[in-house]
C-alpha cells in the first residue's frame, strides 16, 4: 500500500491524480476540509455516494463549483460546525455510507468536531 508520511514545518503543495475509483474520489474530495483555500479535483466520478458527498459539503457551506465534466472546485473557507448537528446533517449523511469522512478533515483541522446521535 502507498502512503505519505508528512512532518510539520514544511508547506504542501503538488498535484495527486486520482484514479477516478468511488472509494479514492470520497477520500480526496474529504481533504477539502482541510484547508480553507480553493482545490480543484478532477477526474471525479460522476456516482451517487460522491454526488451525495458534494452535496453534503455544499450544505456545511463548502463553496463547491462544477467546472466541468468530473471536475470541481471546492473552497472550504467557512466550514458550518454547526450543522453537524442538524437533522438535515444526520439525514443526508445517513444515505452516504462514506459520511463518516468527513470528521476527520475536521477534527484535524478544527481542533472538535460533534458527533450527532
Amino acid at each position: 500500500m502507498n502512503t505519505f508520511e508528512v512532518t510539520g514545518g514544511a508547506r504542501l503543495s503538488g498535484d495527486v491524480i486520482p484514479q477516478g475509483a468511488k472509494n479514492e474520489a470520497l477520500q480526496v474530495i474529504n481533504a477539502v476540509l482541510l484547508t480553507s483555500e480553493r482545490v480543484v479535483i478532477d477526474n471525479i466520478p460522476d456516482i451517487r455516494d460522491v454526488n451525495n458527498l458534494i452535496t453534503l459539503l455544499g450544505e456545511m457551506n463548502v463553496s463547491v463549483e462544477r467546472l466541468g465534466e468530473g471536475e470541481y472546485a471546492f473552497c472550504a473557507s467557512d466550514v458550518d460546525l454547526d450543522y453537524l448537528r442538524t437533522s438535515a446533517f444526520r439525514s443526508r449523511a445517513g444515505s452516504l455510507r462514506g459520511s463518516v469522512m468527513v470528521l476527520g478533515p475536521l477534527l484535524a483541522r478544527f481542533g472538535k468536531v460533534f458527533i450527532p446521535r
